[in-house]
């Protein structure tokens, strides 16, 4: 059977309720580290953007964004993308991502950044092969130590921009394929890391920042033969 799933704004006090008790199921995360309602409302209130995907009578999965200045410029940083793993087969984060940018357009908005693992391969094909971000910056330990079983291996990210009007991302949201995939640097890791997380972390770890200091950008990420693979050129 189908499930229809419907993309819109989250509205009231009761919805930004159930974006609590998703960070508790998506994350498993404590109290303690949600983000909550008192902080989601007033975000909103001055141009925040926090979207959701409904299904059979409840909220499924969600984006959030804030804005921010960097550089002079205003931003969205995207906060927090979450989809209960049920409905991970209904491509809800590219939607997500993809009203988010609709949204961060109407309000005069020409930049979204935000962080993600990039020991997670499905994360990497869904930011830069989808979407097209490109990557400049690596953070040892971001968010340090945290409730969240997704965070027992350390919380290293990286800081992704998301430049929505160019020519690069409305190529990769029209679905044009990528005919050639070169570069300078190439960081590899498992498509599925089951164990040796450790050493995964410190070797990616020593990589990007190695690479990311001397002025490369990571610009792609393909699998082939079970092997996830970062591109990076020069800046």
């Amino acid at each position: 059977m189908t499930t229809t799933v419907v993309i819109r704004d989250i509205e009231g006090l009761a919805e930004m309720r159930e974006v609590e008790q998703l960070q508790r199921e998506i994350w498993g995360v404590a109290d303690l580290d949600i983000y909550p309602t008192l902080a989601l409302k007033p975000q909103q209130e001055v141009g925040a953007i926090l979207i959701g995907a409904f299904a059979e009578g409840r909220m499924v999965a969600f984006v959030f964004g804030f804005p921010g200045i960097l550089d002079g410029e205003t931003i969205i940083h995207s906060d927090m993308l979450g989809v209960l793993p049920a409905y991970r087969s209904h491509n809800l984060g590219y939607l997500l991502k993809c009203a988010q940018r609709e949204a961060a357009i109407a309000r005069g908005v020409k930049r979204i950044t935000w962080t993600f693992d990039p020991l997670q391969s499905r994360n990497a094909h869904l930011n830069f092969a989808k979407l097209g971000v490109i990557a400049d910056r690596y953070y040892v330990d971001y968010y340090g130590t945290t409730s969240s079983f997704l965070h027992r291996y350390g919380t290293d990210r990286l800081w992704v921009t998301w430049l929505l009007e160019s020519e690069r991302v409305e190529a990769r949201l029209r679905q044009e394929p990528v005919t050639e995939v070169s570069g300078d640097v190439v960081i590899e890791i498992p498509t599925e890391i089951t164990s040796d997380h450790e050493h995964w972390r410190l070797k990616t770890r020593e990589a990007f920042t190695s690479a990311l200091e001397k002025g490369y950008v990571v610009e792609e990420f393909y699998v082939s033969a079970g092997v996830g693979r970062y591109v990076l050129n020069r800046g």
